[in-house]
């Protein structure tokens, strides 16, 4: 019973200690982009691969049939709406709509 004891004395000293605060951090919200011309997958990874290079992006998943892309963040990073809108446009498709945490948009947002 002692060893238990100090084995979580131990573990509560380091986890004080490392900064834990007993928060455990959400996912980052992911940003939802809308691509009405996106309609097969060739499409759809070369625009993920266009929209994978934009700072702050950690992933990106397609699904054709809703012709739409979540694009999620690094953890502890945010992305910008507008670099993600330039980025499907360089791609050469149009978004038509993009959600995420800085908002709605329906062109191309300014920030």
């Amino acid at each position: 019973m002692k060893t238990v004891m100090r084995c979580m004395v131990v573990v509560a000293t380091g986890l004080i200690l490392s900064g834990w605060n007993g928060v455990v951090a959400a996912d980052p919200a992911p940003t939802k982009i809308t691509i009405p011309d996106m309609d097969c997958a060739s499409c759809a990874k070369k625009v993920g691969g266009k929209v994978a290079e934009v700072k702050g992006v950690g992933k990106v998943e397609y699904n054709v049939q809703a012709r739409t892309l979540t694009v999620c963040p690094k953890a502890g990073e945010a992305m910008s709406p507008k670099a993600l809108w330039e980025a499907v446009v360089a791609a050469k498709l149009d978004p038509s709509k993009l959600e995420g945490p800085g908002g709605v948009f329906t062109t191309k947002p300014k920030e």
